[in-house]
């Protein structure tokens, strides 16, 4: 049975892990302390928790957030490989995903980042281990700079943060940031359009962009895009990185066509101590195209004690 919240084409998601995540999906209302004041927000998450004799019970928590125009469900993959072994948690941030969308509240980082907050302290209650992806890491990063007590460790896969955001955003004409996100549907939609009329196309493929469209059916997707859009993401994180204090682990897919290869080894030399791991055969998203490699690597990095 799936979450009510879910829009309707839910139904038509044949794929196993995709199901077993969406079955497991919640939401709950969290009270944000918005600069326009306390806000409750319905928040979608999973949460895994291990039995005792499988996990460490000294070991912070797993907290996975999700990339740019998506949602939980791209660790539908990996989720299951960390959640028999580590508590973990997957949340969609305020603006995306499944979460829900208030019209009267900017989707801009320091919203971001306080929607998290509450999340941590009301939830969670102690420090996470952060792992973020694509947009989700520059998310990461800003919450670790401004809240470092709420975070023991850092996992950027692809990471945002040296390119990827949207600092021209808030120079835009709205018609102009309403095109781009009705683009970002419709290449989507015509490619699912595309898959379902060809037959030699895998059946994988279609499921794939379903669940890459799911969280667009939600209300308020499209102002929600535009808003953060506005904000100009994440673009004043560059010159911050160097910051960054905490044991840092990096995991890159060495076929990343969408940010290239070189921020990888930039993130490496920005932060003190990082490590870097490519993942091989992975292009943007490692964690769903090698999950084995990826859970592997962040479990090592998890149980390890100090960096």
């Amino acid at each position: 049975m799936k979450a009510d919240f879910l829009p309707p084409s839910v139904v038509n998601i044949r794929e196993e892990d995709a199901i077993a995540l969406l079955q497991q999906l919640q939401r709950r209302v969290v009270e944000v302390p918005f600069e326009q004041g306390t806000t409750a927000i319905a928040t979608a998450y999973v949460r895994y928790c291990p039995d005792r004799s499988a996990s460490q019970s000294n070991a912070a928590p797993i907290l996975l957030l999700a990339g740019f125009d998506s949602s939980l469900l791209e660790f539908r993959r990996l989720l299951p490989l960390l959640w028999s072994q580590h508590e973990t948690w997957a949340v969609d941030l305020f603006g995306f995903g499944f979460t829900e969308y208030v019209p009267t509240i900017a989707v801009n980082p320091q919203n971001i980042r306080l929607h998290l907050l509450s999340v941590l302290e009301n939830w969670i209650g102690q420090p996470v281990i952060l792992i973020g992806a694509s947009l989700g890491g520059a998310i990461a990063i800003d919450f670790a700079l401004n809240y470092p007590n709420w975070v023991r460790k850092l996992v950027l896969i692809d990471s945002v943060g040296f390119s990827g955001s949207f600092p021209v955003g808030q120079f835009l004409p709205h018609p102009l940031i309403e095109l781009g996100a009705n683009w970002l549907h419709f290449r989507k939609q015509a490619a699912l359009t595309a898959a379902l009329t060809l037959p030699i196309i895998d059946p994988m493929l279609v499921d794939v962009l379903r669940c890459s469209l799911l969280h667009q059916e939600m209300p308020g997707w499209k102002v929600a895009i535009a808003s953060f859009t506005q904000s100009g993401g994440y673009a004043y994180l560059r010159s911050r990185i160097t910051m960054v204090n905490h044991p840092t682990l990096i995991l890159w897919g060495e076929a990343d066509d969408v940010l290239g290869t070189d921020d990888a080894t930039k993130f490496e030399q920005a932060i003190s101590g990082s490590q870097l791991i490519w993942i091989r055969e992975a292009g943007h998203v490692p964690h769903f195209d090698r999950p084995q490699s990826v859970a592997a690597h962040v479990l090592t990095f998890a149980r390890r004690i100090g960096n």
